[in-house]
């Protein structure tokens, strides 16, 4: 098979894994950057340019598409499907994907576990909006944000307000959610391939820190998930419409809580803590579906 990885940087650990386990599989593949792909639109004959060459004969595209790319290289994709291409993560599921909050709403209508959340449109009663996830400490989190970056624990009331109030005087979009204490700083990242989970890890924050973020210095090992958590994982992928995905819960009181699914998820981290091979997984989903 050629297959296409929409990838901006050939060098990552996930895109070359990706290349790596495709070749062994004797597959044709090419990494190819989604900013320089030109899109014609037509009728009978949708296609794509990239660097002055028509793109023919791919069989599968794997997106591993940014969050700051998310438009254009969701347009790539889209186009990749009109021309009957097969992807491993598909253009809307992207796109749902990257909006935390129609996430959440997706997942709550799953009626998968989540962290009692809320979010208003610059609301003036901080209070109330404190009152709703139960006090402090909370949870504070950009909807833009990722890989940890824009999110802030407030210990007490007043911090609470103060930065709640900050963000609504920058008009920054953000959602307030209850503080789980007993998962203490650490989360599970399980890795769902094709309706199975084909790994997890669990990660801890470092010390005094409440993200467990790799990105931020957290550690990682590897974890084996009750029957409720795996099932929360696939349950949430699901819902998400997505074939492969990066599913982060918590562990609490009353069973997984759903953090956020990740539509393109790091390779790096798991395969370490686990040992397994996710890129050959994804590769063989490819060989299954086209």
């Amino acid at each position: 098979m050629k297959i296409k990885i929409l990838s901006r940087n050939s060098h990552l650990y996930s895109t070359q894994r990706l290349v790596e386990a495709a070749k062994k599989r004797q597959h044709e593949v090419e990494v190819i950057d989604p900013l320089k792909c030109d899109l014609v639109i037509e009728k009978r004959k949708p296609s794509i340019f990239y660097k002055g060459k028509m793109i023919e004969g791919t069989d599968a595209v794997i997106p591993r598409i940014g969050a700051s790319v998310t438009f254009y290289g969701t347009a790539v994709v889209r186009q990749f499907e009109m021309m009957g291409v097969f992807t491993t993560t598909e253009s809307q599921a992207l796109v749902r994907s990257r909006d935390k909050l129609r996430s959440l709403q997706v997942l709550s209508r799953a009626r998968l576990g989540l962290p009692k959340t809320v979010f208003t449109n610059y609301s003036k009663d901080v209070h109330e909006v404190i009152e709703h996830v139960g006090g402090a400490p909370l949870i504070i989190k950009l909807l833009e944000g990722t890989q940890g970056l824009g999110v802030v624990l407030a210990e007490t009331k007043n911090a609470a307000e103060s930065v709640i109030e900050a963000f609504n005087g920058l008009q920054a979009r953000v959602i307030v959610q209850e503080f789980i204490k007993e998962a203490g700083g650490a989360d599970i990242r399980a890795f769902v391939v094709d309706g199975h989970v084909v790994g997890a890890m669990k990660r801890q924050g470092k010390e005094g820190e409440f993200r467990s973020n790799l990105h931020r210095g957290g550690s990682a090992s590897v974890i084996q998930l009750s029957d409720e958590e795996e099932n929360a994982a696939i349950k949430a992928a699901r819902a998400m419409s997505l074939g492969v995905a990066g599913v982060d819960m918590l562990q609490s009181a009353r069973g997984p809580l759903i953090l956020e699914v990740n539509s393109s998820p790091g390779l790096e981290g798991i395969e370490e803590a686990t040992g397994k091979d996710i890129a050959k997984s994804i590769i063989r989903y490819i060989e299954r579906n086209v």
